[in-house]
């Protein structure tokens, strides 16, 4: 239990607004929806607030930002929705995006005014100037949550909910596992806040096989229970072709791995494969390397980079963290890159060969035979790996998110099979699809789960209520 938060611990039987799931999205709805006068409940399945949420590098994709101004950071509205359709390979729906674009700054500005602070901007996947704010995840949460709380919101947690309940065609509430069974709560809306399945083998294998040889994270509650229990009253499901992996992540269990992993290849580092050889274009979003990866012999590749590249380490940015990794034994370590080489095993000659070749077009200006021209998307020159020590940080792909799901439309409605709302029914965070498409930006899981889910929870907050408390 975190001091301070408004716990509940007797199951309502009626309330104004519901919310399913306490990560970003949920925490937003409760508070927007208190925010506009309702009686809103969250329900969390786990004994611990958060989700998927606490378990990502805490990015949030933000254009025109005070933080920005200050590092002197040129962006706009404009060039952020170019960067999410491109990225999302004109396959997303359009209508979502401009969505975002057009309350993410106000988004930004709520949450400051609740607490929330963000650190040093970096650039990260698919974006063409940096926007990665980073912040404490957690503590962004209990922020929202503690607001919500003065408001007359509560949270209920190791409360999952089973079903659904819709009555003459409008949704009228859950049904969830009580102490002494079943338990019906009615609402007057219900906010879906589950996250996505990445923790579900049976949903994975069902939509992506792809992901046979990926590792598995994400929030431990993450097991499909919102998209379920909507599609079994007819939502429909968007974008499941497009669940991808995540690179970087290191290749086993490891007390020290947090889930995200690192990525060093958008601060200079290449990545090889076992026959020691780059296998991808490193300045793509990293599900496009996670993909490339997995296609590699052994799954198992490696995250190679010298001295240059550990002096940008940053420890307030998980996926930047590279002297913690180092701390904790997680790097391999050689005075030479033939040393590094005998370290990780790769073929005699074959990392040298490869870093003599990368250096070499670098400083003759030749082009990159896999097509790099930057360190991470268009941001940022290439730097010869040449300073030593080298490091090697060995890397597989694994399923944080899903990035897949629920129809909805601009109101966050879930909508059916047919394109029509399922009456009183709001979904946003992980659990939708629709809006990342074929690709994903780095800090847009983060940046919509707060933007759709402060405009989800004003939506289900404005529907008619006869409640009164």
């Amino acid at each position: 239990m975190i001091p301070g938060l408004p716990y509940a611990t007797e199951l309502p039987d009626r309330v104004g607004v519901l919310v399913l799931g306490s990560g970003l999205a949920g925490c937003a709805a409760l508070l927007a929806a208190a925010e506009a006068g309702q009686y809103a409940v969250l329900l969390e399945k786990t004994d611990a607030i958060g989700g998927s949420t606490v378990r990502s590098a805490g990015l949030s994709a933000f254009a025109g930002t005070d933080e920005q101004t200050a590092q002197g950071i040129a962006d706009s509205v404009e060039l952020l929705r170019k960067d999410l359709v491109e990225t999302g390979k004109h396959v997303g729906d359009e209508a979502l995006v401009d969505l975002y674009c057009d309350h993410q700054l106000d988004t930004y500005r709520w949450l400051k005014e609740h607490g929330v602070r963000y650190g040093e901007v970096h650039a990260a996947s698919g974006q063409s100037v940096p926007r990665s704010h980073p912040t404490d995840t957690t503590g962004m949460l209990v922020h929202l949550l503690k607001a919500a709380g003065r408001l007359g919101a509560r949270l209920l947690m190791d409360t999952p909910a089973r079903r659904l309940l819709r009555e003459e065609g409008r949704v009228v509430g859950v049904e969830v596992d009580g102490p002494d069974g079943p338990h019906r709560i009615a609402a007057d809306a219900v906010v879906v806040a589950t996250g996505g399945f990445a923790q579900s083998p049976e949903l994975l294998a069902r939509f992506a096989p792809q992901m046979e040889h990926a590792l598995r994270a994400g929030g431990p509650g993450c097991t499909g229970d919102g998209l379920l229990m909507a599609w079994q009253l007819g939502a429909g499901v968007v974008d499941t072709p497009y669940v991808k992996g995540t690179y970087g992540i290191f290749h086993r269990p490891h007390p020290d791995e947090d889930g995200t992993g690192i990525l060093a290849v958008y601060k200079g580092a290449i990545a090889v494969n076992r026959e020691g050889r780059r296998f991808v274009d490193e300045s793509l979003p990293y599900k496009e390397i996670g993909d490339a990866a997995l296609a590699q012999p052994g799954v198992t590749t490696w995250q190679v980079f010298d001295a240059t590249v550990m002096a940008a380490s940053n420890d307030e940015v998980p996926i930047y963290e590279f002297a913690g990794r180092d701390r904790a034994g997680m790097l391999l370590r050689g005075d030479t890159v033939a040393d590094l080489e005998a370290v990780i095993g790769l073929p005699d000659g074959s990392l040298v060969a490869t870093v003599d070749d990368y250096n070499r077009r670098i400083r003759d200006g030749d082009p990159d035979p896999l097509g790099r021209r930057a360190l991470s998307s268009s941001v940022g020159d290439l730097l010869p790996l040449e300073r030593p020590p080298f490091y090697a940080h060995p890397s597989g792909t694994v399923v944080l998110a899903t990035y897949c799901g629920l129809t909805v439309d601009t109101r966050m409605r879930v909508l059916d099979v047919f394109g029509e709302p399922i009456e009183r029914l709001y979904a946003a965070g992980e659990v939708i699809g629709g809006f990342h498409g074929a690709g994903y930006m780095t800090g847009t899981s983060i940046g919509k789960a707060g933007i759709f889910g402060r405009l989800a929870g004003r939506e289900a907050a404005a529907e008619e209520s006869e409640l009164e408390w």
